[in-house]
């Protein structure tokens, strides 16, 4: 039984959903299977029960699997601060920020770390299921690449390419792909999954069929486009595109959520898209924030450099929505965003500064080491809630209200507050990520912004096992598990 890698024919096409969708259909067959990348690229990340950070696909993968998530699934987590930048997560700890020639220059070092890790998580399951990065045949790149083929053929693994047919030029996607590739990586490839279908499948026979006979590998299936369940995503590319303030519906409520430039965590507000009767929306622009019940400020990876374009784009908008009674939440950097400045002595996310801040919260931010990496439990107000805490460096409260009673953080009780509530409840910020998983905390904010929609009874954990399900009948419905078997 052969570990199966999951490579793509380019970013996007369906490699995170397709090696999730095998995780959970190998657990529930009785194979102990678990996810793995060796290096991710993302500022979309969570945390394991041990309190370290890594890549959220794969913690995805791991409660597909049913297995709790860990490090060495993805020992190597790359955040993005700029644009050729990035700080290096290695086994769920800061390693360091290098610039992308740095770490080409030290990508031997990181694949050994990603071998090491991957020897250790094969002690603990019968097979793995890797997922490669972007596309697998970048020829540039090749030479010191440690996610696509090197992975898979250290791992000895069968790989599946997944390709998206909704992108257009599906075929040349696959002929293409496996004609840049070296005779010994094209044999390591034993089949495709095109992904993204639309329309009736049959009429695809003819399409199939060209492809199987062109490169003499089997098509294992072709997976429809589905809208009935929702995974999380690790990348931003599902809010690349801005709502046009046109397209809001006038009779239903809606919230904005800014767009940063360096936007993290933006699975903060998958809970709240999917109450019925309201609308959430990604804005990077300022016009009529009158026709929001509330703004929310996001967390982010360059938090001084977003709070420079925050402020010239959106700092006297916000300060008239303020006055005219509207709602402000700032979670994680957005809270930091909202109060007086951010100030990183020791140039942890750039060039060493102070940035005043939009002054509506009376806090004041200092970026510092180490980084705060937790599950937490906290309560808001007689409702409890789950969420976890990815930051560096503290916030101070000069005055003003702390938002919320931390319980716990890892397991370990805690007396701590954290968060601040200003100008009668309307201006608030927290750390907590995934703030509104809770139903009854969601509930609560909502009544809070004037808002009474029905919320959903189950959390967020609940919802995502039915939408596991849903992915595994999807999957099993158009691809043959035989291969994999």
């Amino acid at each position: 039984m052969r570990h199966i890698a999951v490579l793509g024919t380019g970013s996007d096409v369906g490699k995170s959903i397709v090696a999730a969708a095998l995780c959970r259909s190998l657990a529930d067959r009785g194979i102990k299977i678990a996810p793995f990348k060796s290096q991710n690229m993302s500022n979309n990340s969570g945390i394991t029960p041990e309190g370290l950070e890594m890549g959220r696909a794969q913690i995805v993968q791991a409660e597909a699997a049913r297995i709790p998530p860990h490090v060495d699934m993805n020992p190597i987590l790359l955040k993005p601060t700029g644009e050729k930048q990035s700080q290096v997560i290695l086994l769920g700890k800061v390693h360091g920020n290098h610039s992308a020639m740095d770490y080409h220059r030290q990508k031997s070092f990181y694949f050994q770390k990603a071998c090491q890790a991957f020897d250790r998580l094969e002690q603990t399951c019968d097979r793995i299921v890797l997922e490669g990065a972007g596309s697998c045949a970048e020829v540039n790149l090749m030479p010191n690449d440690i996610v696509n083929f090197p992975m898979a053929e250290y791992a000895k693994a069968d790989v599946v390419l997944v390709a998206d047919i909704h992108r257009g030029g599906v075929f040349a996607q696959i002929i293409g792909t496996l004609a840049c590739l070296p005779q010994k990586y094209q044999d390591m490839v034993k089949g495709f999954i095109i992904n993204r279908f639309r329309g009736d499948i049959a009429l695809f026979k003819d399409g199939v069929e060209w492809i199987e006979k062109q490169t003499r590998k089997k098509v294992l299936g072709v997976l429809p486009w589905y809208s009935h369940f929702k995974i999380d995503a690790e990348d931003s590319v599902e809010i690349e595109n801005c709502r046009n303030f046109n397209d809001l519906d006038p009779d239903i409520p809606a919230i904005a959520v800014i767009r940063l430039p360096h936007i993290a965590n933006f699975t903060d507000f998958h809970a709240l898209a999917k109450i019925k009767g309201l609308q959430v929306v990604y804005i990077d622009r300022p016009d009529h924030l009158e026709k929001f019940k509330a703004v929310i400020i996001p967390g982010s990876k360059n938090t001084r450099a977003d709070l420079e374009w925050l402020v010239q784009k959106f700092k006297t908008p916000l300060e008239a929505y303020v006055r005219s009674k509207g709602f402000i939440l700032g979670i994680c950097g957005g809270y930091q965003m909202l109060g007086e400045f951010v100030d990183d002595p020791e140039g942890l996310e750039g060039k060493p500064g102070k940035t005043r801040a939009l002054n509506l919260l009376p806090v004041q931010t200092v970026l510092k080491a180490p980084k705060t990496t937790t599950l937490s439990d906290f309560e808001w107000e007689g409702e409890k809630g789950k969420g976890y805490e990815i930051h560096m460096g503290s916030t101070t409260l000069k005055s003003g209200t702390p938002l919320v009673k931390i319980l716990a953080r890892n397991s370990i009780p805690s007396r701590d507050m954290d968060g601040c509530m200003e100008m009668d409840q309307k201006i608030a910020g927290t750390y907590i990520h995934g703030f509104f998983d809770s139903p009854r905390i969601l509930a609560k904010w909502l009544n809070r912004i004037g808002l009474n929609p029905p919320c959903p009874e189950e959390d967020m954990a609940a919802l995502k096992e039915k939408n596991y399900l849903l992915l595994k009948e999807h999957f099993e419905a158009h691809v043959g598990l035989s291969p994999f078997l």
